[in-house]
């Protein structure tokens, strides 16, 4: 799958697909000099062998992987990393997912629902073109609600307008799990926490070896610095610290600028 800069790679790998969960994530490598890419798992078909993941081309790395065609290889691939999602039957979750976080959502909310839970689902895109795994989602939530920035699928708006019409009128959900945008994270935790509405987030914070050995994906938590690569992704959301975390995720927004811009030239 290809939808403009949004890639979906299928990829042979089956003792990661026999033991990885919702939740969990890979690192990988394209060659022997590219950087390590951590990438959660979007789906698995532990059968065939076959993880998928889900990206977005933002700097030269990405850029190398859509280089990539059906058959070739990948230099190295570990995983699966990370603590798994906390899933049991509690009964009404909702889950709400932004860009390529649905992809993460994706895998979650499928385990939600095969744990017996009544399935949610708010996911959202800058627009029609960007959305992804709709028909996916579809399938495995009771009720699915879309929304685009320039209403060009589903409601004009952002995924927090329908969570909020959902809190009003329900009074049965159990969780919300969020995963998308630093910032559409921050904003669902302020308004389910008005509720007193259990809210669980994915981060993706930057991250090098994952395996809590560098300290580059460290986040503050309740006030504590915890590694979002062995004590996450997953976290409560009421008690992480959105704004630093938006701090450390823009240091190299530029550098990844430019090292998409050369790798073009």
């Amino acid at each position: 799958m290809a939808k403009g800069t949004i890639i979906r790679f299928d990829i042979s790998a089956p003792k990661i697909a026999k033991k990885v969960k919702a939740g969990q994530f890979v690192i990988l490598r394209v060659n022997e000099t590219g950087e390590r890419i951590p990438l959660t798992v979007a789906d698995k078909d532990e059968f065939a062998g076959i993880i998928t993941l889900i990206f977005q081309v933002v700097g030269k790395s990405t850029a190398l992987m859509r280089s990539l065609n059906e058959g070739d290889l990948i230099k190295d691939i570990v995983g699966p990393l990370g603590q798994a999602a906390e899933v049991e039957k509690i009964g009404t979750v909702v889950m709400v997912g932004g860009g390529t976080g649905v992809a993460i959502l994706h895998h979650v909310a499928k385990a939600f629902k095969e744990a017996g839970n009544y399935v949610i689902g708010i996911i959202g895109a800058q627009n029609k073109d960007m959305l992804i795994l709709q028909h996916e989602m579809e399938r495995i939530c009771d009720e699915l609600v879309i929304t685009s920035d320039d209403g060009s699928i589903g409601e004009m708006g952002f995924t927090t307008q329908p969570l909020t019409k959902y809190m009003d009128e329900r009074h049965d959900i159990k969780l919300v799990y969020a995963i998308g945008p630093i910032i559409m994270m921050k904003n669902v935790v302020a308004l389910t926490k008005k509720k007193k509405i259990p809210t669980n987030v994915s981060l993706n914070p930057i991250m090098i070896d994952g395996t809590g050995m560098c300290g580059g994906c460290r986040v503050k938590v309740n006030n504590e610095t915890m590694f979002c690569c062995v004590d996450g992704p997953d976290f409560d959301g009421f008690k992480v610290d959105f704004d630093e975390l938006m701090k450390r995720n823009s240091l190299y927004l530029q550098d990844e600028k430019d090292s998409l811009l050369f790798s073009i030239k």
